[in-house]
């Protein structure tokens, strides 16, 4: 089959070697065509050096920002391809073929396709897959769970893509997906796992105030009742082991 030009946005802010090796993973695709933007906050260590070594493979962008989803959004304006997929620096796709079994998983483009996600501690051990099983989505009515699909594995198709709101610091991603799967006609859950990412990023950092604005971001999509219940089962959830394994 044809397969869609993909634009993968790594947005990164001094962290140069993570960066290296998450551009590295992302040219490995098998996907014919790939278009990598390195979204860069204006880092004071060697990043740009870190790009340049990748010639041009990939487009750069280096300015100051308000932060992560300043930063987003100037990657989705940049962007040419029919999908965005946000990896950023210090994640990875889970194999080099992982692109290209998304398309291969329905056999008409949808708008929408997201997996699973392998969580790796900061040493590289892996730990599982996110405690929540993916919904069967057939609409975004069943994602009233919360972020039950990572945002390092969800693609989009651009022009159904919105805008991070600039108003939450910590939890836009959440935002982000909900009006991207109101916006989508085909959602398609690939069954597969689509990324991997380390463990302690923003939202773990500032958990509080990320749970704060996710409960608002629910509330304005589901309603009081259902974001409260939702919020009751996720302190229940709590207390289950934090990874599942992959025969789960």
């Amino acid at each position: 089959m044809k397969y869609p030009k993909v634009s993968i946005i790594t947005v990164t802010y001094n962290a140069a070697e993570a960066l290296r090796v998450t551009l590295d993973n992302i040219l490995r695709s098998n996907l014919p065509e790939l278009e990598v933007l390195v979204i860069d906050g204006a880092s004071t260590d060697h990043t740009a050096s870190v790009v340049q070594a990748f010639g041009d493979r990939v487009r750069f962008v280096s300015e100051p920002d308000s932060g992560i989803y300043e930063a987003m959004n100037k990657g989705l304006r940049g962007a040419t391809g029919e999908y965005v997929w946000f990896i950023n620096a210090g994640d990875l796709i889970h194999q080099p073929e992982s692109i290209t079994r998304i398309f291969d998983t329905a056999p008409e483009l949808a708008d929408i396709y997201y997996g699973e996600t392998l969580i790796r501690s900061e040493q590289g051990q892996e730990l599982g897959l996110r405690k929540k099983k993916l919904p069967e989505a057939k609409t975004w009515t069943n994602f009233r769970r919360g972020m039950v699909v990572c945002h390092q594995s969800i693609l989009v198709r651009r022009t159904i893509a919105p805008q991070y709101d600039l108003k939450y610091r910590y939890a836009a991603d959440i935002e982000w997906v909900l009006l991207a799967l109101q916006r989508a006609q085909t959602i398609v859950n690939t069954h597969t796992i689509l990324s991997e990412f380390v463990t302690g990023g923003t939202s773990t950092v500032h958990r509080k105030a990320c749970l704060h604005e996710r409960y608002a971001i629910m509330k304005h999509h589901f309603g009081t009742l259902p974001t409260t219940w939702a919020h009751l089962r996720f302190l229940f959830d709590a207390l289950k082991p934090a990874y599942r394994r992959r025969s789960e």
